[in-house]
């Protein structure tokens, strides 16, 4: 049986989040064909145990930073994670195969022993760094923005093969002169079915506020919520997730609520009678919709929010204001529409699963 070994820049013991379950996903997949190893940058002291080995993750010195990024005309974020220990755990591995999760946890490879050498090199994108930073860093970001791209397209161009959780991205890899590039449309296993038609007249926003298309999305929300809930009684709108550290001089409209971090999210989302999302600014990661459909809770988004799920899910997107407004009524009013449209998400999801559809596009990939 082949090696795998993943590059993975959180430690997935002690980390949780959107990447990190489609990466524990894609490494439970790949255990289906191969013995797969864990090497990851951790907070934690430099350990391994049970096939994870951690390197212990060097705080951050911006100006060490700035001047390695100005001597080896690398990005910020790429010089960030191309840390010496981490490449010097590299030389001790032997692997069939190298999956960068991410693609600044490619560089420590491409100066390690392995890069010319008969393995594979393989490139998870999860998402464009660029788009993050321009988004989350302000000026530096933006200026950042154009170097990020150019070494993310360099990193692809000396990969064996690149996966992306987006059509659009890959077309543009393949654009770019990148040959081998695998739209990875993994979607999760069917998970506890929501009982929809017995909810109330209630909806859900889910999403972490510190990144700024959630918190757009939100405030899109305080603007769009009266229309949504004129003249029906007891409609509520939750909005979960970690605040923003921005404050809003607006006071919520009657019927939302910003609970913040949930206790039990599960018990919340099995409240709600649909997941909302008038996200302007996507890409990447979608992992709260692929939940939300394993759970047949439905789905009311914006083109930018479902990006590559809509054709896989047969999801129809809302982007003009009368339109989401129309949906979100539509629900509201009608726990049967509702309850019939999460049944068929669940169904269609749970037949995926089933087919293996999941499981050949990562194997497709590690195969390439």
């Amino acid at each position: 049986m082949k090696k795998a070994t993943f590059l993975l820049s959180k430690d997935p013991s002690t980390t949780h989040g959107g990447d990190l379950t489609l990466s524990r996903l894609l490494v439970d997949l790949a255990r289906e064909s191969a013995e797969v190893d864990l090497l990851c940058l951790s907070y934690e002291p430099s350990s391994t145990t049970d096939g994870l080995r951690r390197v212990q993750k060097p705080d951050v010195s911006l100006a060490r930073i700035a001047a390695r990024s100005l001597r080896d005309n690398m990005s910020l974020v790429h010089t960030r994670f191309n840390v010496d220990a981490y490449a010097e755990a590299l030389d001790e591995i032997d692997s069939d195969i190298f999956i960068a999760d991410h693609s600044y946890m490619a560089e420590p490879y491409l100066r390690s022993r392995h890069h010319g050498s008969d393995a594979k090199l393989l490139v998870n994108t999860v998402i464009s760094e660029s788009l993050v930073w321009t988004a989350t860093r302000g000026i530096v970001g933006k200026l950042d923005a154009p170097r990020i791209r150019r070494d993310e397209l360099r990193v692809a161009l000396a990969a064996h093969a690149v996966g992306t959780y987006d059509e659009e991205e890959a077309q543009d890899y393949r654009q770019n002169g990148v040959e081998s590039v695998h739209w990875l449309d993994v979607t999760l296993p069917p998970n506890t079915k929501i009982d929809v038609a017995s909810t109330g007249r209630r909806l859900v926003f889910l999403g972490d506020r510190t990144w700024p298309p959630n918190q757009e999305a939100f405030k899109i929300l305080i603007d769009w919520w009266p229309s949504i809930a004129e003249g029906i009684p007891g409609a509520e709108l939750l909005v979960v997730g970690k605040r923003s550290p921005e404050k809003l001089k607006v006071d919520l409209p009657q019927g939302m609520v910003d609970v913040g971090f949930a206790d039990d999210l599960i018990a919340t989302l099995g409240s709600c009678r649909a997941l909302i999302a008038p996200v302007i600014t996507g890409g990447g990661v979608r992992v709260k919709i692929l939940d939300s459909v394993s759970r047949g809770l439905p789905l009311v988004g914006t083109t930018p929010a479902v990006g590559s799920l809509a054709p896989v899910f047969q999801l129809p997107t809302f982007d003009a204001k009368d339109d989401f407004v129309a949906r979100c009524r539509e629900f509201l009013l009608d726990a049967s529409t509702a309850a019939a449209e999460g049944e068929r998400l669940y169904e269609l999801n749970a037949h995926r699963w089933n087919s293996g559809a999941p499981q050949s596009t990562v194997q497709n990939w590690l195969n390439a």
